[in-house]
């Protein structure tokens, strides 16, 4: 199978059981034993850190005390009441350092309570017995539009149509989802998950999805505004930043954005090429997911390079500690510098060392050299706010994305923004969730 692919990229190169062992469930669901345990770890604490942390509010002490006391739908609708993907969250949230890392159990013992995973408990109860929480409220008769199905766009359609308002959603994917469809490591989200949470959110009904639909290129902002009463705005980021390195285009180097998407819909992992060396540049989640993700598909070397120190990388301890223990080596003070390639695709990558000088990162002239067959780019997407433009009054932009307030309104009368696209987000299935339901309450109370 490997003569199918050029070079060292090729697929294949594992038993076929072994794809199914690498990228089976990362947390594995607890059982009832293991729920009911794990909850009676919890003080519920009165003043609730956890809670605090939680960018969606959960009251996380309720639904564990729920959870101990025998009534596991309950605890999801209090989750739900808060955060209608909680489902998701609880698989993805990097809780080790939000909820989990304020739990008062941490600090005492530095073993705190997994509220991710009795979290998961709850709600896969609630979706596994298909048991819906809320009705929909009368018809109101207003429409609203909402431009992107990704964490943002969900959590505002679904909050939306639970006041009773007509919510169309455009997708410019092929599936709804966003992140979580595309976005997200495959063992982080197993068995279709993210399309059932979707099933399961637009239950409620009054939501309508169009796939394959992008703004700027299938319709425009000026024409959402004219035929609708509002406007929900919750594009992710389309724009892959540049290594800045020479020989970047050479063949082999690609986005790790790319490769977690097309690893997410794949649906025969033997067949998807991997190189046998692999380099990521980059310090956050999405290489840390790429360089994880290249080892269990067959990837004899692994190195994720960060232009910084081990401290400054935006991955978790946890996620980098998932990564060296899947033998991902991990460097620091390296920036790419030069691509090396043979007849057109690269074979190794140039990196020179940097130190902080002055407080500013700087290079130090001195250079190391990496074998590479397959280089991803990992350091960071920008949003891309052409669709924005040419049909109408411009959105205020700040630091490259939407600027809104605190109600998620933005410069633009009827339209408001949330998620990856504004100014302010911090790139988490959570936050983005908070800020679509924030923005959804707001807009009801301006149609009221």
């Amino acid at each position: 199978m490997e003569g199918q692919f050029k070079d060292g990229i090729a697929g294949g190169r594992l038993a076929p059981a072994q794809y199914a062992e690498n990228f089976s469930d990362l947390h594995p669901p607890l059982d009832h034993h293991e729920a009911l345990v794990e909850a009676d770890r919890c003080y519920f604490c009165y003043d609730a850190p956890c809670m605090q942390a939680c960018p969606t509010s959960i009251d996380i002490p309720m639904f564990i005390r729920q959870i101990a006391t025998g009534n596991p739908l309950g605890s999801a609708k209090t989750i739900f009441d808060q955060n209608i993907l909680g489902g998701m969250c609880a698989r993805v949230c990097p809780t080790e350092t939000l909820c989990e890392e304020a739990c008062v159990r941490e600090a005492a013992e530095g073993k705190p309570v997994q509220i991710g995973r009795l979290q998961r408990y709850a709600t896969d109860a609630a979706m596994g017995a298909a048991k819906q929480f809320y009705a929909r409220a009368e018809p109101t008769g207003r429409k609203v539009a909402v431009v992107g199905a990704g964490p943002a766009g969900l959590a505002a359609a679904h909050r939306l149509a639970r006041h009773g308002h007509d919510v169309t959603i455009f997708e410019a994917r092929p599936k709804a989802g966003g992140l979580n469809e595309y976005g997200i490591a495959a063992y982080k989200s197993t068995d279709d998950f993210a399309q059932a949470e979707i099933d399961y959110v637009t239950a409620i009904g009054g939501i309508r999805t169009e796939n394959g639909k992008a703004l700027g290129r299938d319709f425009h902002l000026s024409e959402l505004t004219a035929l609708h009463d509002a406007v929900f705005l919750g594009m992710g980021l389309a724009g892959v930043n540049a290594l800045r390195a020479d020989g970047e285009e050479a063949e082999g180097v690609e986005n790790a954005v790319d490769f977690i998407a097309t690893l997410r819909q794949a649906r025969d992992l033997t067949a998807l090429p991997v190189g046998r060396r692999v380099v990521v540049i980059g310090g956050g989640m999405t290489a840390i997911d790429a360089a994880v993700q290249s080892k269990l598909l067959g990837a004899e070397e692994v190195t994720v390079c960060y232009r910084r120190g081990q401290e400054h990388m935006n991955a978790s301890e946890f996620e980098q500690e998932l990564a060296a223990s899947n033998g991902v080596v991990l460097r620091h003070w390296l920036r790419p510098r030069r691509v090396i390639a043979e007849d057109g695709r690269a074979v190794a990558i140039e990196l020179e060392y940097t130190a902080l000088k002055d407080g500013r990162l700087a290079g130090t002239g001195e250079t190391l050299t990496l074998q590479a067959d397959q280089i991803f780019k990992a350091i960071g997407q920008s949003f891309s706010s052409s669709a924005l433009n040419g049909s109408g009054p411009t959105i205020t932009l700040e630091g490259g994305r939407i600027k809104v307030d605190a109600e998620g309104r933005t410069s633009l009368p009827g339209v408001w923004a949330g998620g990856d696209c504004i100014f302010g987000g911090d790139d988490l299935t959570v936050s983005a969730v908070a800020q679509g339901r924030d923005a959804a309450e707001s807009i009801n109370r301006a149609l009221a």
